[in-house]
């Protein structure tokens, strides 16, 4: 509790001089004679006059609790409230059945090792990474056609099982790299980012990113790469190309005269993916291996980080009417007790 107007408080040392004083004029008025004092001397005082100072001390009490209402008593309430200003991050993954093939020697599918680093990109892995826990982030996934799998979203819990569903094609019409559709598909979906927000106002898009992650060059879709960097970079959106394994993807054909490795598809086309990032303001790095995978997410972790901030205010209630009230009763209660119990008579 505080008081608005705490000078009004100095007003009590004048109301605690206020017994002294009147004391000090009692005893200065003149008494009334009396032939022997004798007889009221063994009488002794009654209740009534061992109790006659209570409604001057409750005229004094009702002064005392006015001027604490006076001095304005507030009762503040402290509101924390945080304020986030978060990235708005499309992942956009390659899923065409090149992507099958594994990364690196021994290692696991690109495409199973690119899933296992969105993970530890948005959640977390303890060693580097931090999570995304204040970032909206959207799930995007191509071959020949590309497919919204998670519409941007804050509540990353649900991105875990849309993730694990993500498999290469199976039917061969399907299969493709339409690099250039599945960037506007993801750019268009940042361009309305705020939506995904609702109602909330405690929350800020600072800026929109796009990750992509794909280990061939784009043969398919209506929209050339180019022209999906250039929607980006007229929309405000960085674009963060990563190229997967090196040279062309290779998978293993048994057949009657042996086993032989052939090319599953056309090998990352780099310069395309340079120009697009450079277009956006973004990067493009190679991975070779899952190491060198998650090392470039540290990198893009440590360029796009969101802020936090705490806005404190404090909800102020006046507490004077209590001291106000309880001042009017002691004022009552004086009045009655001076009209009944102590009332004198000429």
């Amino acid at each position: 509790m505080r008081f608005e107007t705490a000078w009004a408080l100095a007003l009590l040392a004048a109301v605690a001089m206020l017994p002294p004083a009147r004391a000090w004029l009692a005893r200065a008025r003149t008494g009334v004679g009396f032939p022997s004092v004798a007889v009221p001397a063994g009488i002794g005082p009654s209740l009534r006059h061992r109790l006659a100072w209570l409604p001057a001390a409750l005229k004094l009490l009702a002064l005392a609790l006015l001027i604490v209402a006076l001095a304005r008593p507030r009762e503040g309430l402290e509101q924390v409230v945080d304020v986030s200003r978060g990235i708005a991050i499309e992942v956009v993954v390659d899923r065409s059945g090149s992507m099958a093939a594994p990364i690196g020697e021994g290692g696991p599918t690109r495409l199973d090792a690119v899933k296992q680093a969105v993970t530890r990109f948005v959640h977390g892995d303890g060693a580097g990474l931090a999570g995304r826990p204040n970032d909206l982030v959207g799930l995007v996934t191509f071959a020949r056609y590309p497919e919204t799998v998670l519409p941007l979203t804050l509540s990353h819990e649900t991105l875990d099982g849309f993730l694990s569903g993500v498999g290469v094609v199976t039917d061969r019409s399907e299969d493709g790299t339409a690099i250039g559709d599945a960037l506007a598909l993801a750019a268009a979906r940042l361009r309305v980012a705020e939506e995904a927000l609702g109602s909330r106002d405690d929350y800020e898009i600072k800026s929109k990113a796009i990750i992509l992650l794909t280990d061939g060059s784009h043969n398919a879709g209506a929209r050339t790469p180019a022209q999906a960097a250039a929607l980006a970079s007229g929309w405000g959106i960085k674009v963060y190309a990563i190229g997967i394994g090196v040279g062309a993807p290779e998978q293993t054909v048994r057949t009657p005269l042996g086993t032989f490795r052939l090319p599953a598809g056309q090998p990352v086309d780099a310069a395309g993916l340079q120009a697009l990032a450079e277009r956006t303001g973004g990067l493009f790095r190679m991975a070779e291996d899952a190491e060198s995978l998650a090392a470039i997410y540290r990198e893009i972790d440590r360029l796009e980080r969101s802020e936090v901030e705490s806005v404190r205010y404090v909800d102020f209630r006046e507490r004077f009417a209590p001291w106000a009230l309880a001042a009017l009763g002691a004022v009552a209660a004086s009045a009655a007790l001076a009209a009944t119990v102590f009332r004198r008579t000429p």
